[in-house]
């Protein structure tokens, strides 16, 4: 059995067990959260309206917290000495699924 789930504007395909980084939930470690699924496939069984997936859920415990990779820019004009160097570096959590449920 499996999921798609959105959070932070993306949508992740989630199995139990799976642990994945999604953007910051502003939750602590070890906290329990919920998820809508947007699809859920159960063998031949797939569920995608809203009346469907009403009674659905993904449920998921945060571990930890990590750190992507690190994005260098720089902008340059010429014949003007303008140059500016900026860097990013998105921080992320790193949640665990621990069950899925057809409801």
């Amino acid at each position: 059995m499996y999921a798609v789930i959105k959070t932070g504007g993306k949508q992740e395909k989630v199995e139990a067990g799976q642990v994945l980084n999604v953007e910051k939930l502003g939750r602590a470690v070890g906290d329990e959260i919920t998820l809508t699924p947007v699809l859920l496939v159960d063998g031949d069984t797939v569920l995608a309206t809203p009346d469907q997936l009403s009674g659905s859920t993904v449920t998921a415990k945060v571990v930890g917290e990590a750190k992507g990779p690190k994005i260098i820019g720089f902008q340059y004009k010429n014949k003007t000495n303008q140059r500016k160097r900026w860097g990013h570096r998105q921080h992320y959590d790193a949640i665990e699924i621990t069950g899925i449920s057809k409801g």
